[in-house]
């Protein structure tokens, strides 16, 4: 199993996260190469915004970012035509029940998202647990269901959230 979420955000233990960053924009930058698509200026700084949280972003929240940091203001579209890339290329995954968007820990394979969203914080964590996925599918093919695409959301709280509740 894989935590893309770093342990500072679930643990309350210290890590790099301008290396977790940095790591995610060259990985990105490695599979649009191999892909042949364009990795953007505009592209590459929205994911670098979804990836410097560990909070799931929205549209909206990375469009007042853009204005706060570059001081220009970017229409709504152009955002979302960011998004829009970024989700076909895998190099993010979206939260449905938040309308937000976070960093993809596996974005040169396919996986189904799995994620653990603390109600508390807001601090998400993305896990890779094939059993589920698995579990999942083959019960969808004894049904003759066919899975278009599949997000799993777990809502509760981190053990930083509850350490702070039970103190």
């Amino acid at each position: 199993m894989s935590i893309a979420l770093s342990p500072l955000a679930f643990s309350g233990t210290l890590h790099d996260h301008h290396q977790c960053v940095a790591h995610a924009l060259s990985q990105a930058t490695q599979l649009c190469q191999q892909r042949d698509v364009r990795l953007t200026p505009l592209r590459r700084r929205v994911l670098e915004l979804i990836w410097c949280s560990h909070k799931p972003l929205g549209a909206y929240t990375i469009l007042e970012s853009l204005h706060v940091d570059e001081g220009r203001r970017a229409a709504p579209p152009t955002v979302y035509r960011a998004l829009d890339f970024l989700l076909q290329q895998g190099l993010i995954h979206r939260i449905a029940s938040l309308n937000a968007f976070i960093g993809c820990i596996h974005p040169d394979k396919s996986h189904v998202g799995q994620f653990l969203i603390c109600t508390e914080c807001g601090n998400a964590a993305e896990l890779e647990t094939p059993l589920i996925a698995d579990g999942i599918a083959l019960q969808a093919k004894t049904l003759g269901f066919s899975i278009e695409s599949q997000v799993i959301e777990i809502i509760g709280h981190c053990a930083v959230c509850q350490q702070r509740k039970s103190s």
